[in-house]
């Protein structure tokens, strides 16, 4: 075998082929162990680790061989909701209105009104003849003048007992009182009432005329007492609040 060849687990050794050859002698120190370096013999020296490495050998023949745990499964991925927006929040309830104030209404005043005159002038005009004696006769009532169309009114309250023609008057209305005195309005040029109507002091019933024995257009107003007794319209009339002043100015 040439120096330097690997020889390899299988290889063949095959003498070579000498004539007359011998075997040749081996010596029996190769095969001795080739002294260890001296820290090795050192340690393998020591009793102790000798021990050591004993015990430990034992020890893994006699431990039991745990079986290889099984790989822990890895938790499933959970499934994450997805998020939802947050809804608005509630609007906020409108701060009830404030209770309106009782406070009552105003009592609504009538303007004031002038109380129901116990009497009135019958008719505004200029005086032309008063009550009393006239051309050697009585004349029994006022002639007040004004133009023909000029309203008449009731001089108190009372109920209307005659309305239309009458002698001497042309045309006429004639009014009871309360007190049973009477009241007469003549030469009138148109009557606005009836017989048995009731009428309020001041209320017109009549237009100035100039019917009947006439000298000129004027009202001719006439009263009575209870008793039927004509009296001065003048004094008539002051009876029941018509001041004497008052009628001056008719």
């Amino acid at each position: 075998m040439a120096t330097g060849t690997l020889l390899t687990v299988g290889s063949q050794f095959a003498s070579p082929a000498v004539a007359g050859a011998h075997p040749t002698q081996v010596n029996n120190d190769v095969h001795a162990a080739a002294p260890l370096p001296a820290d090795m013999a050192a340690l393998t020296a020591l009793p102790e680790v000798d021990a050591a490495l004993d015990q430990l050998a034992a020890a893994q023949h006699l431990l039991p061989t745990l079986p290889t745990p099984d790989p822990t499964p890895a938790p499933e991925a959970s499934q994450v909701p997805t998020p939802q927006p947050a809804p608005d929040p509630a609007p906020s309830p409108a701060p009830a209105p404030a209770a309106p104030w009782n406070v009552p209404p105003l009592a609504v005043m009538a303007p004031p009104t002038s109380p129901q005159p116990l009497a009135v002038a019958p008719v505004s005009g200029t005086l032309t003849s008063p009550f009393g004696p006239r051309w050697g006769t009585t004349h029994a009532g006022l002639d007040i003048a004004n133009n023909i169309g000029t309203p008449v009114y009731a001089a108190a309250a009372g109920t209307v007992i005659n309305s239309g023609p009458a002698s001497g008057f042309g045309l006429w209305v004639q009014i009871r009182h309360d007190d049973g005195s009477t009241t007469t309005y003549g030469h009138i040029n148109e009557t606005l009432v009836a017989v048995g109507q009731q009428v309020q002091a001041g209320e017109q019933i009549a237009t100035v005329g100039n019917r009947g024995q006439s000298t000129g257009p004027h009202l001719h107003f006439e009263t009575t007492d209870s008793n039927g007794m004509k009296v001065d319209p003048i004094q008539w009339l002051a009876a029941r609040g018509v001041a004497e002043a008052d009628l001056a100015r008719v």
